[in-house]
């Protein structure tokens, strides 16, 4: 006999939502389509999300609960970044539909407003002015969800895929007329090794030290008061999280 059917739940419903969303893009969630992949019916969904909307959400939460956090264990500021730089990353090259979804919605959840701070909190221990600190998350953020965007359109996802496209480009390169793609392509795409996905890295770095240039050191920039009221809404522009390890 097959296992009796797992109680609904809301985690159930809005991890089914994703499924939907990684096959068919954030237009694909509807109430209908997320009972289906669940075999329910819609209504039994309004026991857990009142609406479409509470799903979109409920999602978004969900996706940046999955990105790790930048977590006390680094000293340097620039190590918890980089390593919550390239969950983020992950996480959104996993669910690249959520990049558009993510600063779209009015009624952040837990695990977005916890994100939101620590990032922020990395920023201000370090010694970021405030408007220094909401510079850098503005910077960067648009950075990884650029690069997370271009790595979605690209035609190459491996090496060998590098070396077919480039060298398709190559046979009808008129190189005498573009000597410097020319250059590129033969003497940096095409030489061994080269793998597009380490520019990912490569810029970071740039961003992140050129940020450090202008980071005003205040070792005795204090910390909130435990009791200290928290944001109803999350700081303008992109930021983003890593889906739990067990998420579809």
């Amino acid at each position: 006999m097959p296992p009796p059917p797992q109680p609904l739940s809301r985690d159930l419903v809005l991890e089914a939502a994703i499924r939907v969303a990684d096959r068919g893009g954030v237009e694909a969630i509807t109430m209908r389509r997320v009972a289906q992949e669940l075999g329910v019916e819609a209504m039994s969904l309004y026991h857990h999300l009142p609406n479409k909307d509470a799903i979109l959400d409920g999602v978004v939460d969900m996706v940046f609960a999955a990105i790790k956090l930048p977590g006390a264990e680094c000293d340097d500021w620039r190590d918890a970044i980089r390593a919550r730089a390239s969950s983020a990353r992950t996480v959104l090259s996993q669910h690249s539909w959520a990049l558009g979804l993510m600063d779209s919605r009015r009624n952040p959840g837990p695990a977005t407003l916890r994100h939101h701070d620590a990032v922020l909190g990395v920023l201000r221990k370090a010694g970021f002015t405030l408007p220094m600190a909401a510079h850098a998350v503005s910077l960067i953020d648009s950075y990884i969800g650029g690069f997370v965007l271009q790595e979605a359109s690209l035609p190459v996802r491996t090496p060998d895929d590098v070396h077919e496209v480039a060298g398709s480009i190559l046979e009808h390169l008129p190189a005498d007329e573009l000597p410097y793609l020319t250059e590129m392509i033969v003497d940096h795409a095409l030489r061994p090794g080269y793998d597009h996905t380490g520019e990912f890295d490569y810029g970071l770095d740039l961003i992140l030290d050129a940020l450090e240039a202008r980071r005003t050191p205040n070792p005795d920039t204090p910390e909130p008061p435990a009791n200290a009221p928290r944001p109803s809404g999350h700081p303008r522009g992109p930021t983003w999280p890593t889906l739990p390890q067990d998420l579809p």
